[in-house]
């Protein structure tokens, strides 16, 4: 790191890569109603190596509670219905001829609870891994005038140390945000 604005750079970077991250994890949880992101990601044995649904397979939602997974190649039907069988979804997969459909019972209270705790979980976890990009990014600014041929007044560092927290601070609320959205989603009956 040779300067303050690289530094801020990277670290707002490896905070965006947290956020997401978190994205990534909320759009796979499920909630009251049917949504292809529960299964697009599932890792399917095809053709020697694994790959995620949505790259072999049409997801679609008929109604509220199904979805309806026509793979592309219609000789992968055995595979995905095992993929899902495999990931926990808690989903009973029933094979129609060349497609699958997958029927979403209501989700009792304690599920609800237990997700929404996950939910609370991942988030925390994404602050941590923003933390921890704060904490880099403090420490290479710490280490600004200990690089030969550089001088940083004490001002100019502590300025940057001042706009690596407020990255902190946005991208925590930013968490926050997502994380108080994704619960009242679940809880919602």
């Amino acid at each position: 790191m040779t300067d303050p604005d690289t530094i801020l750079l990277t670290t707002e970077e490896g905070m965006i890569k947290a956020i997401d991250h978190l994205k990534h994890e909320l759009t796979g949880m499920r909630t009251g109603r049917a949504s292809p992101a529960l299964v697009e990601s599932l890792k399917v044995e095809c053709y020697g190596s694994q790959t995620d649904l949505k790259s072999i397979a049409a997801i679609s939602v008929p109604e509220a509670t199904q979805l309806l997974i026509k793979p592309f190649d219609s000789s992968l039907v055995g595979a995905i219905k095992t993929a899902i069988e495999k990931s926990g979804l808690g989903v009973n997969p029933m094979t129609e001829g060349k497609q699958i459909r997958l029927n979403l019972p209501p989700m009792s209270k304690e599920r609800r609870e237990k997700d929404a705790a996950r939910v609370r979980k991942i988030g925390e976890e994404s602050k941590v891994v923003i933390r921890n990009h704060r904490r880099d990014g403090n420490k290479h600014a710490d280490g600004l005038n200990k690089q030969p041929g550089t001088n940083f007044s004490e001002d100019e560092i502590k300025i940057l140390k001042d706009e690596i927290q407020a990255l902190l601070k946005k991208y925590e609320e930013d968490v926050d945000h997502r994380v108080a959205e994704k619960e009242k989603e679940i809880l919602t009956v």
